[in-house]
């Protein structure tokens, strides 16, 4: 399980998320007038109990890359943006597009993503840190998940985020989705780069067979 500092910066975090969300939209009553919003809060409350359940961590490891950390705060920062302008986009009716569908799309496309991105935390356990970092005792997983794409966390990430515009109907939200898949390219040069280091031809042999994030595009 989770450590009582990081399980209560995920709760705080979480709660935080939540309001930004619930006062871009103008207030509670506007944000759950809409059954598809209520769905993306269960999903949101969902993901964060399961979190608390893994090993993941912040953590430096045996060795770090540390010229990357400026990922995290990028987003840290993007994340809370996300959290309250497409609501506040979809509230006032900017740059919106669509009805219900696209909400419930954008409902079904966060779910999946968001537990794209959390079971790799499972699989990984002790392995996986918020930094990019070889943690003692690291060894590669190439198999499950790990057998296709490389990093399916990451995109799991980015459909959680994608998911999440378009349950406000936000073009703005699709477009800090994009962002956000730049920042996270760079983090996966860095961590590539890293596993290469450490684990040299046996990650090369891996990499030769696998996609970074889609089969047969990237």
């Amino acid at each position: 399980m989770a450590t009582p500092r990081l399980a209560a910066f995920t709760i705080v975090s979480l709660a935080l998320y939540l309001g930004l969300a619930v006062a871009g939209a103008g207030g509670a009553g506007h944000f759950f007038s809409h059954l598809p919003l209520i769905s993306l809060t269960a999903v949101t409350i969902a993901l964060g109990v399961a979190s608390l359940f893994t090993e993941g961590h912040i953590g430096s490891g045996a060795r770090e890359d540390r010229s990357n950390r400026w990922v995290i705060g990028a987003l840290v920062v993007l994340g809370f943006v996300d959290a309250y302008l497409p609501a506040y986009t979809d509230q006032h009716d900017i740059l919106t597009f669509g009805g219900e569908g696209v909400r419930w799309f954008g409902v079904a496309l966060y779910a999946v993503g968001g537990v794209l991105r959390i079971a790799p935390v499972f699989v990984l356990g002790r392995r996986f840190s918020g930094l990019v970092a070889i943690q003692p005792g690291h060894r590669l997983v190439t198999g499950g998940r790990y057998r296709v794409i490389r990093h399916p966390s990451y995109l799991g990430l980015f459909i959680n985020a994608l998911g999440w515009g378009l349950a406000f109907r936000a073009g703005v939200g699709v477009l800090i989705a994009a962002l956000m898949l730049i920042v996270v390219l760079a983090r996966i040069e860095a961590e590539e780069r890293l596993l290469q280091e450490t684990f040299g031809a046996e990650y090369d042999a891996y990499r030769a067979h696998t996609w970074r994030l889609i089969p047969y595009v990237y």
